[in-house]
């Protein structure tokens, strides 16, 4: 309740959110420490590769990403197969960062089959609002930038 009030004062949901991400890593790390063991990533491709959805330091920090180079799709496909409750393949995909019931579609504006589209089409109608949010996540996709120190 201290650290809510503390950010709180900040002013920004979005930051808020995000700090439930990283603090989420945070106990996972603690918990894979804890138990010899490595913090396992969800993020798919369209979500890590395409749109860049998802928070830097938070559920981007993980040791390995099994599926990461699966489309929601291939994911979806994947838990079918695994025989994986019906009810979770067909839940619709969340954050779990906000206190309402909005979905990743709620937040990015368009579906996984839509952005999966636009990723793989180049004439997709959805390529210009995907590479719109592309556009705004690079940040998180691309290396940390360093600064060159000219030591002459």
């Amino acid at each position: 309740k201290s650290f809510k009030t503390s950010l709180k004062q900040f002013n920004s949901d979005h930051g808020f959110a995000n700090s439930r991400a990283r603090l989420r890593m945070t106990a996972l790390y603690q918990a894979a420490a804890s138990n010899n063991g490595i913090v396992v990533g969800t993020g798919n491709k369209v979500e890590d590769f395409g749109v860049g959805f998802y928070t830097k330091y938070g559920d981007g920090g993980v040791d390995i990403s099994p599926i990461a180079d699966l489309t929601k799709t291939e994911v979806r496909d994947l838990a079918k197969e695994l025989n994986i409750l019906k009810s979770i393949i067909k839940a619709a995909p969340t954050d779990g960062l906000w206190d309402d019931a909005r979905t990743d579609e709620d937040q990015l504006g368009l579906s996984y089959e839509q952005l999966e589209d636009a990723m793989i089409n180049k004439d997709s109608i959805y390529n210009e609002k995907y590479l719109e949010i592309r556009k705004k996540n690079q940040h998180k996709m691309k290396p940390i930038p360093v600064c060159i120190i000219n030591k002459k």
